[in-house]
């Protein structure tokens, strides 16, 4: 079943002729995704690869297509106004790939997301994969920026922070011959959309995901969070990594969600914790397909 998208998700993407948006596009529907439609305002009417309708507005590609879900590759100062268009236009998944969306607006994004049927992954995130069925590295749905050849489809669901890690993670349980089920890419942000224990509980629920790699940071308490609700409520293995360890007391890292700010916050403290709760702990990043087979029982 996998999470959020499959094969057959109609996706969009906001920012397509932008270079950025439109060689992500392009890899996408390299991969086989369901690419109904473009938006950029002032060139509706054209097409991008000469088989993607561009239109100016996201309701008028959702009424056209039925697009369902949107990639946002859109500069940070109009990020958010592209969110909440989507989100006004009834769009049932959001993904924001911008990097440096302001707090403020997101603050704002964030108030307008309760009580809405739009869900939004990220900001700053490499987005989702689920990956095709078979032998072949495509044919599932990829949307934002991860490799799609890294992946491989599975009963192991992979959740992350941090987009480098992600793509290991991956890239490790493909190598070993184990697939994905979905790849989320949460983002690094302090304002986000989804979190750990959102894309715990669907994999939870999931019934073709069997174990989960859960990658997190310093700075915040999601992992924290998601661990204790996994201890009581999450039968299927899980493995977790940490970044930061070795970061020094009050060094702000690359994301700007990864400020320790208290006592939980810190990679020591959340690796502790994790482990209380039953989760397998990876010391490196090049251990975390192999605790999660050890976790695993393979």
């Amino acid at each position: 079943m996998a999470i959020l998208i499959d094969e057959n998700t109609k996706v969009l993407v906001q920012g397509i002729t932008g270079s950025f948006g439109a060689r992500h596009a392009q890899l996408s529907l390299q991969y086989g995704t369901k690419l109904v439609a473009g938006v950029t305002p002032g060139k509706g009417g054209q097409k991008f690869e000469n088989t993607v309708p561009i239109f100016d507005t996201v309701s008028q590609a959702v009424n056209e297509t039925g697009a369902t879900a949107s990639a946002i590759f859109v500069p940070p100062p109009f990020a958010a106004d592209a969110i909440l268009e989507a989100m006004d236009a009834g769009v049932e998944l959001i993904v924001a790939i911008t990097e440096g969306i302001p707090v403020m607006d997101m603050m704002r994004v964030k108030s307008a997301l309760q009580g809405s049927k739009s869900r939004l992954v990220g900001p700053n995130c490499p987005g989702l994969v689920t990956p095709g069925r078979g032998d072949k590295s495509h044919g599932g749905c990829r949307i934002g920026i991860a490799p799609g050849y890294i992946h491989k489809r599975g009963n192991v669901g992979v959740v992350s922070r941090s987009g480098t890690l992600t793509y290991e993670a991956v890239f490790q349980l493909t190598q070993m011959g184990y697939g994905q089920s979905t790849c989320v890419g949460i983002g690094g942000d302090p304002i986000n959309g989804t979190s750990h224990l959102d894309v715990l509980k669907m994999f939870n629920e999931d019934p073709e995901t069997e174990a989960i790699i859960m990658i997190g940071e310093i700075g915040g308490n999601a992992e924290v969070e998601a661990a204790r609700w996994a201890k009581d409520n999450c039968k299927k293995p899980i493995a977790g990594f940490i970044a930061g360890a070795t970061a020094p007391p009050g060094r702000r890292m690359g994301h700007a969600g990864a400020i320790v700010g208290g006592e939980e916050d810190t990679a020591a403290a959340k690796k502790k914790i994790l482990a209380e709760c039953g989760i397998a702990v990876a010391e490196t990043p090049s251990d975390m397909a192999s605790t999660l087979m050890t976790r695993w029982g393979k």
